[in-house]
């Protein structure tokens, strides 16, 4: 009988996959909630945990079917992995959305900036909303390789403080 290891890529496809669905069905929710528009904190913070969670889910289970050992690199490995796989697919549903749910979605969200910016600043002529409102659709497609930059920047944040947590090499028997 073989004795298989596990990999890290293996995992990080695996719980990737599963945080962007997770993802996917709270964005969802958020539609169907009309809340899809919400920019609270909360609704951040539960979208962060998911993927926080997740990552640590994996280091967890790598180590497990590691026969409990796990090195550091193997942690950051598996973590941002998962992020990294949950935010490239998060970008892909994004575009999905956009192009194919939420149609006018630019609109909509014209009319949110439109209010912030009238009741930030009622001195702002129609003229200087509607350049500020061209703007951010022209610069939208930045919020993708922001997405991508933030999911693997807490992957390896939270890879390593959990990685440092859950060390266990095979040397320290």
């Amino acid at each position: 009988m073989e004795n298989t290891q596990p990999t890290t890529g293996k995992f990080a496809l695996k719980y990737g996959i599963i945080t962007s669905v997770i993802g996917i069905a709270f964005s969802l929710m958020l539609h169907f909630m009309d809340m899809q528009y919400s920019q609270s904190t909360g609704v951040q913070i539960v979208s962060t945990l998911i993927l926080v969670s997740l990552v640590i889910v994996a280091i967890y289970q790598f180590k497990k079917a590691n026969d409990g050992y796990l090195e550091l690199g193997q942690a950051l490995k598996v973590g941002m992995g998962v992020a990294a796989i949950a935010a490239v697919i998060t970008v892909i549903y994004l575009v999905l959305y956009i192009n194919f749910i939420e149609v006018d979605y630019h609109d909509k969200l014209a009319e949110i900036t439109r209010a912030k910016m009238i009741e930030a600043n009622p001195d702002l002529s129609t003229q200087q909303q509607d350049q500020a409102i061209e703007m951010q659709r022209k610069f939208f497609w930045v919020t993708y390789p922001i997405i991508l930059i933030f999911n693997i920047f807490i992957g390896f944040v939270v890879s390593l403080i959990t990685g440092l947590i859950m060390k266990k090499t095979k040397s320290e028997m």
